[in-house]
């Protein structure tokens, strides 16, 4: 018996079995996953050291003591078809985008279920994850959901009406932040920078500002200030921005990111 199944091996999965075993929280030997593609099963187990099948997932879900579902929105309903029975009575947790528990608890036939909503950068141990639980699910497997999340970055629990921001904000965000980091570099490469020389100056930049932020608890605006001298650089710098409302402009994409998770929920 396994002590979490995954049914679904793709990149997250991989990650996050990864992830279980180096922190220690579960053993490859504890940990199952289940893909319908050979080649996907085949470089999760050789990722992870956790054994993929891809046949009989009722019988392993059947098996398993929770299960993680990592698979895409438009085959889950015909993936857990065959589940329903098997799965009731069990933790349930979700990583399929947009997915609200009501419906996942009709899927599974499970009461016990729990949503998350993760991001690429867990591909790194970096990740950043909301998540919201059933009221049914015992305050034990809210904590092992946690654990397992935290293995690849940080959880932060939220109500389930909030998930939508949590998609627009840390879900897409990545996007956000690799698009700020090409725009970056390219004005150190017009600026006369090697193309080279500029990414990774960009790239550092972000990672170090990040860390003042987390490293020092202050406000991002203190932080700025600090960085901002009269009449000096930055402040000419920041006068674009603020000309061409940088701030405002993240602050609508967000809710722009947001507005389109509902609707996609809705549907």
């Amino acid at each position: 018996m396994s002590k979490l199944l995954f049914i679904g091996a793709g990149k997250m999965a991989t990650a996050i079995a990864g992830g279980l075993v180096k922190a220690g929280v579960f053993q490859s030997s504890e940990l199952q996953a289940f893909d319908v593609n050979p080649a996907a099963a085949a470089e999760f187990t050789k990722a992870t050291g956790v054994a993929c099948a891809v046949s009989d997932c009722a019988g392993l879900a059947a098996a398993a003591e929770r299960v993680l579902l990592a698979i895409k929105p438009q085959t889950m309903t015909k993936a857990l078809e065959e589940l329903t029975s098997v799965l009731s009575g069990k933790t349930v947790i979700s990583i399929i985008a947009g997915v609200p528990l009501a419906r996942l608890a009709a899927l599974t036939g499970s009461k016990k279920v729990i949503r998350v909503m993760p991001n690429t950068p867990a591909l790194v141990g970096k990740g950043a994850a909301g998540i919201a639980a059933a009221p049914e699910v015992e305050a034990s497997e809210r904590k092992l959901a946690e654990q397992i999340f935290g293995a690849v970055g940080i959880v932060m629990p939220v109500e389930e009406r909030n998930l939508d921001a949590v998609t627009a904000l840390s879900g897409s965000g990545p996007a956000y932040v690799f698009e700020f980091i090409q725009a970056l570099a390219d004005g150190g490469v017009a600026a006369g920078l090697a193309r080279n020389v500029a990414t990774e100056l960009a790239v550092q930049t972000v990672i170090g500002a990040a860390e003042m932020v987390r490293a020092t608890g202050m406000h991002p605006t203190a932080l700025k200030d600090q960085v901002t001298s009269p009449g000096g650089t930055t402040i000419r710098a920041l006068e674009v921005l603020e000309d061409r409302a940088f701030a405002g402009t993240i602050i609508q994409a967000v809710r722009a990111a947001c507005a389109r998770s509902e609707e996609l929920g809705r549907n």
